[in-house]
């Protein structure tokens, strides 16, 4: 199991941040990577051709990696989960009738663009909404599934609810949307990077992920997985890089009707960001040798005991088999004055977000069993009961 890795951040001791679902902690690797590129900008003589290209083509390799990807050139780079989802919507044949399936209180990033694509095609958006069950994961995966039919166009979900972390079958999902071949669009931002996903046994149509969160990069960069369905599409801009021979200066002028192959053609303008992309780069590759699958047992390793005290204090937390443990909701008991909980959170410098009718905890490598039992305190502090 790993260690702790709080060392490797450059977090203050007398702070307990379980925030990471709403911003990651900067790496002191990545920081140090950030000001090297920025520094580059001082002499841009030195910035070659290759700069365009060979560091985006490194980011595309390290992020395959993640996902148990074996195409690179199916990885787009993008400025945000909503571009991403933005250049999926304008691909997606819809038809007037059809649905689009989304979940209850869904990110609005995961929500606008499919609003949109149902306004201008005469589509319908159904919700699927959360059951107040113990068992939150299960039964929710179960309404789902069983509302995939044969209207359906698209399933737009994330791998985890962003408020409370609920863990959404998506094998299981991309099963039901085959037998009505339904596309099923993933928004990664909450979960890759901390929670394993396998492209490969998912086949997701679209995986995007914004990457200030579990990918532990700089805000303004995310990276986008586009699956077959999608390589004829039509981009939401058009810009030069995308295009066939683009790494050509000499010959620009000399209009390309090709796109880059694969995915290519859905990166944002400036996709060589000279100072974003590096530290993308290196946070991943951090991901990559600590694997999430490793961040799952430790995240659970440390958030076991006091998760099992906060249920004996009557807060509701899924009790499903299978669950998320890089991101939890925990619901107060009646017993709990939530206005309170808040101050007593402050008083002790504890970082959590409160999203829904939840306390939603945000765990990573940089926190310890001893800061999760500071966080049960304060619950207990809350409680009317004593």
């Amino acid at each position: 199991m790993l260690d702790c890795q709080k060392d490797l951040f450059q977090l203050d001791d007398d702070v307990i941040y379980l925030n990471c679902a709403y911003m990651s902690p900067q790496l002191k690797s990545v920081e140090m990577v950030g000001r090297l590129a920025l520094a580059q900008k001082n002499k841009p003589w030195t910035i070659t051709a290759s700069d365009f290209f060979e560091p985006v083509e490194a980011l595309k390799k390290t992020f395959s990696k993640l996902i148990n990807n074996s195409e690179p050139a199916r990885i787009a780079i993008v400025p945000s989960a909503s571009y991403g989802m933005a250049s999926a919507a304008r691909n997606v044949p819809m038809q007037s009738g059809q649905k689009i399936l989304v979940v209850e209180e869904q990110f609005p990033s995961n929500y606008y663009s499919w609003d949109r694509l149902c306004q201008e095609r005469g589509g319908k958006m159904e919700v699927i909404t959360a059951t107040d069950s113990i068992r939150r994961s299960e039964t929710w995966n179960e309404k789902i599934i069983a509302a995939i039919d044969e209207q359906v166009v698209v399933v737009a979900l994330g791998h985890v609810h962003w408020a409370d972390g609920t863990l959404f079958d998506l094998e299981a999902i991309r099963e039901a949307c085959d037998r009505v071949g339904a596309y099923l669009i993933i928004d990664g931002t909450q979960s890759v990077g901390a929670l394993p996903f396998d492209v490969q046994k998912i086949r997701p149509d679209a995986l995007i992920c914004a990457g200030y969160k579990w990918l532990l990069g700089p805000y303004s960069l995310g990276v986008a997985y586009y699956g077959p369905r999608f390589d004829n599409g039509i981009p939401i801009e058009e810009n030069w890089i995308n295009r066939h021979n683009s790494d050509q200066f000499t010959g620009l002028v000399s209009y390309e009707p090709r796109y880059q192959p694969g995915a290519g053609r859905y990166s944002m303008g400036q996709q060589s960001n000279f100072m974003l992309v590096p530290q993308l780069t290196a946070a991943i590759q951090q991901l990559n040798a600590w694997q999430p699958k490793r961040i799952q047992a430790y995240c659970q390793y440390i958030s076991e005991e006091a998760l099992q005290l906060l249920q004996s204090f009557g807060c509701q937390i899924d009790q499903s088999e299978k669950v998320a443990h890089h991101l939890r909701g925990v619901r107060l008991s009646q017993n709990m004055d939530a206005d309170l909980l808040q101050q007593k959170l402050k008083a002790r410098n504890i970082h959590v977000s409160k999203r829904g009718n939840a306390i939603r905890i945000a765990p990573h490598v940089y926190n310890t069993d001893a800061e999760m039992k500071c966080l049960v305190g304060a619950f207990m502090e809350a409680s009317l009961v004593k």
